[in-house]
């Protein structure tokens, strides 16, 4: 019977199965970028420049840079394994 419902079922469960591939793709593609360590070390120097440029404020610094350094960490400790 393995056989035969896997054929019977395939033109429902392959697309399904090709949509839940897409979106684990998707969220690693996803994942890669939002914790690239060279995007985040390059969006940390932008921040700097901003700051030194006056476009933004310390308070606003000190946000940006704390989410982008705990993005880093979470980069970090995910390149080691630990996340």
């Amino acid at each position: 019977m393995g056989i035969l419902h896997s054929i019977l079922t395939a033109p429902v469960s392959g697309p399904i199965k090709g949509l839940l591939w897409l979106t684990r793709l998707i969220q690693e593609q996803a994942e890669a970028a939002l914790y690239d360590e060279d995007g985040l070390r390059a969006a940390l120097l932008a921040l700097e420049h901003r700051l030194e440029a006056g476009e933004i404020g310390e308070e606003d610094y000190d946000v940006d840079e704390r989410f982008l350094l705990e993005r880093l960490k979470i980069s970090r400790d995910r390149a080691h394994g630990l996340g």
